[in-house]
């Protein structure tokens, strides 16, 4: 399914009758309804923070949505890259590195939890892999993905909210970029196997498993083999929610089984002006009756000169 613009389905959970508006939205009174908003790429390094530091502003890129991603009782992005207080700012190129400052842009948005298992997560060598881990922790914001170890990256980040646990656990394709050679245990990649065993132990100690997917190919707006497999594996494996990042333009939503697949939700923050489609992105809004999926859409945005701005047209 491609969402269109103004896209919110309402599930037929305990009676609901489906409305297609965001904000008219009739749920029954006291059960927990809990909202959650996914971003996609964030990447806080190049012109994204040149931007930032010529505006005297690290919050910048991430400004215009503070107000959305506030609203929400957990909001998720993918960071696509790592923090470091090492060498020279960088401006240009395919080796990404976030000035630690810039994490004011994920604390003015009330970011909770990121992905931190992408293609970039290591541009900043194993020193980077582990500031990043920690700098994201002094600032209150929780990862998934990496951790300090390869089990505690496998294990999952559980965020409770309405007395509900949702479990998050984050995938890569790949986690060099043909930088290394070596390989970093500590950075979850994908593999179908200890993907499906991930779940399987996570859904024993929360209530509702969400999957970040760093997958697919560029600039395609068709999820690839790999990304189908590995969304449909998860869901099978007890996965409500997969989320995908990487292609870097939108791609189609599915509904599998008991969940749904957003492929791709495309930019968040980013400074790829090369192309129409990578200057617009999704946040998955997904809301929950208890435990249990009460809808799911769309909020889509424009990316003007690296800032996401709300859709006119929304």
């Amino acid at each position: 399914m491609t969402p269109t613009r103004r896209s919110f389905l309402l599930l037929p959970v305990l009676g609901l009758v489906p409305n297609r508006t965001q904000s008219k939205i009739s749920l029954p009174e006291r059960i927990p309804v809990t909202r959650l908003l996914l971003g996609g790429d964030v990447m806080l390094s190049r012109y994204v923070g040149a931007l930032a530091r010529q505006r005297e502003d690290p919050a910048w890129p991430l400004r215009e949505v503070a107000d959305l991603f506030a609203s929400a009782d957990i909001a998720f992005v993918n960071l696509e890259a790592p923090f470091s207080d090492r060498g020279r700012k960088v401006e240009t190129g395919m080796v990404f590195k976030a000035e630690p400052e810039m994490i004011e842009a994920l604390r003015v948005a009330g970011i909770d939890i990121v992905s931190t298992a992408n293609n970039h997560a290591r541009d900043c060598g194993r020193y980077g892999v582990q500031f990043t881990l920690d700098w994201l922790q002094r600032n209150g914001i929780e990862t998934v993905g990496s951790a300090q170890t390869a089990e505690l990256a496998h294990q999952g980040t559980i965020l409770e909210r309405n007395q509900v646990g949702f479990g998050f656990l984050a995938y890569t394709y790949d986690q060099s970029n043909g930088n290394h050679a070596d390989y970093d245990d500590r950075v979850a990649t994908m593999d179908l196997d200890e993907m499906v065993e991930d779940v399987q132990k996570l859904r024993q100690r929360c209530d509702v498993v969400i999957i970040s997917m760093h997958a697919g190919t560029e600039y395609l707006q068709k999820p690839n083999a790999q990304q189908r497999q590995f969304a449909h594996a998860a869901i099978d494996a007890g996965a409500t929610i997969v989320v995908g990042h990487h292609p870097h333009v939108t791609q189609p939503v599915e509904v599998y089984g008991k969940g749904v697949i957003f492929y791709s939700l495309g930019n968040l923050a980013f400074d790829q002006s090369q192309r129409k489609e990578t200057q617009r992105g999704w946040i998955a809004d997904v809301r929950f009756i208890g435990k249990r999926l009460a809808g799911y859409g769309v909020i889509p945005v424009d990316i003007v000169r690296t800032v996401p701005k709300v859709a006119q047209a929304f």
